[in-house]
């Protein structure tokens, strides 16, 4: 029988009071601290960035990670890398509930898919620099070094946190790298950074050019009360509240990928930890298929009500992904990654480098009608999150009158498409490191030319 005042009772309900409150102090700076209100730093990271600090702050001073004290249960470093890493799928879930409400012409289905395959491609450009810096500080420089760690670029930059996390860990455990956790999460968080940095720089070029007027102060979205709910749906407030429905498909698809990935382990259990690693991908198929199942329901009119909510699905996959993006940062330990330092430094810099230059040229060629948006809105994401890259947007297109916000939301199927090779390939990096940057490399091409290929095939009149 559990004794109600014991830590092991409180320690994960503190760890996560905690998490949120990071969360409300970093606001409260951010909204009034000048500079940090200008730095476009997402409240998240800079919450994280606190969380980790005080951390370094405690165990210099007491020799014991803060986390991992008895008022956390004893083992909060384990539950922040636990909350990072379901936070990312649970977000990825309740984005894959929300229904489409309209069609796009041929000439934006066009503009979606190249908005997915400049995702991938930044992805690959990423995984080549990387690579290439590590292999060669492993050769030349520490020879006991992880050749394979600059593939982490593109996932903590592109895809941020979770999966950094993920690949971290599943080369730290079946591949034997020291702090890969750590190392993925640390590039995540230079990326949330290098999406701050070169945003501000992007947008001064701009303000200098005359280009552009920057406003920097939040406004209060206006909703109107289609956008909340429409007339066919369930009530806000009926005998079950309509936050309690929408969580209940969310974690229902998570149950179903969890027995998914459960079943696909039995049948190929040398591959379990790369299974478990994309348990974002075996969420969102799950919640595909509910979501596709429940459209056919309607079609038929055998369920007469709409069940899942835009609107509420956007906070539950917000709320989630601000909770992976704090608890990430604050599960970075700093003193496993001694001697990363000047890498991670290095991996940073040209990662916001490459993503830069090749998003601007892919904008400035595909995206004449407006360039800067798309840029703004894909260097944000392809840094940091979809929500970074919609921080970014607004400053330059605050009513979201462009169609980049909109390609940031319908591009995830070509992306996913496009981009499950190289999610799978980078499993092979830490065996075939050289072959798979050659690998990398091809595929790069090959995207390439299937992005310009409005550029290289022009038809001749």
């Amino acid at each position: 029988m559990a004794d109600f005042w014991d830590y092991s009772v409180w320690g994960g309900i503190i760890l996560f009071a905690v998490l949120l409150l990071s969360l409300l102090v970093a606001n409260t700076l951010k909204r009034k601290i000048p500079l940090l209100k200008k730095s476009l730093i997402p409240t998240s990271v800079l919450g994280g960035l606190l969380l980790l600090l005080l951390s370094v702050i405690y165990k210099s001073s007491t020799g014991t990670e803060l986390f991992n004290t008895a008022v956390f249960g004893g083992n909060g470093m384990m539950l922040l890398e636990a909350i990072t890493y379901h936070s990312l799928a649970i977000g990825f879930i309740a984005t894959s509930f929300k229904p489409s409400k309209e069609k796009i012409n041929k000439k934006r289905t066009v503009e979606v898919f190249n908005t997915g395959l400049t995702t991938v491609a930044t992805y690959l450009i990423q995984g080549i620099v990387g690579l290439i810096i590590t292999l060669l500080i492993s050769s030349f420089i520490v020879k006991d070094f992880f050749p394979a760690a600059g593939i982490l670029l593109p996932f903590g930059f592109g895809q941020g946190t979770g999966q950094a996390m993920n690949y971290g860990n599943i080369y730290e455990m079946d591949y034997g790298f020291v702090g890969g956790k750590s190392f993925g999460l640390t590039i995540a968080a230079l990326g949330f950074l290098s999406a701050s940095l070169g945003g501000v720089i992007r947008l001064h070029v701009l303000k200098v050019k005359g280009k552009i007027q920057p406003n920097s102060d939040e406004t209060a979205e206006q909703f109107a009360t289609d956008d909340i709910q429409t007339a066919d749906e369930i009530p806000m407030n009926g005998s079950i509240d309509k936050i309690t429905v929408q969580m209940g498909f969310v974690f229902a698809a998570y149950l179903a990928a969890y027995f998914l990935m459960y079943g696909l382990g039995l049948l190929l259990p040398g591959l379990k930890s790369i299974l478990y690693g994309f348990n974002f991908l075996f969420g969102v198929l799950v919640a595909v298929a509910i979501n596709s199942l429940l459209s056919v329901l309607r079609r038929k009119e055998i369920m007469k009500r709409q069940y899942v909510n835009s609107f509420l699905m956007n906070r539950i996959s917000g709320f989630f992904f601000d909770i992976m993006i704090v608890a990430g940062i604050a599960a970075i330990q700093l003193d496993v990654l001694k001697g990363y330092g000047a890498i991670l430094l290095l991996l940073g810099i040209v990662g916001m480098a490459i993503t830069y230059w090749y998003v601007l040229l892919v904008c400035r060629k595909l995206y004449p009608d407006y360039t800067e948006e798309q840029f703004l809105a894909m260097y944000g994401m392809l840094t940091g999150t979809a929500s970074t890259g919609i921080i970014l947007l607004r400053e330059v297109d605050k009513g979201f009158t462009s169609n980049a916000a909109e390609n940031l939301v319908y591009q995830n199927l070509p992306a996913i498409v496009f981009g499950f090779p190289m999610m799978i390939v980078a499993t092979m990096a830490p065996k075939i490191p050289l072959e798979t940057l050659g690998v990398i490399v091809a595929y790069f091409v090959v995207l390439n030319i299937i992005l310009f290929r409005s550029k290289i095939f022009k038809k001749k009149v």
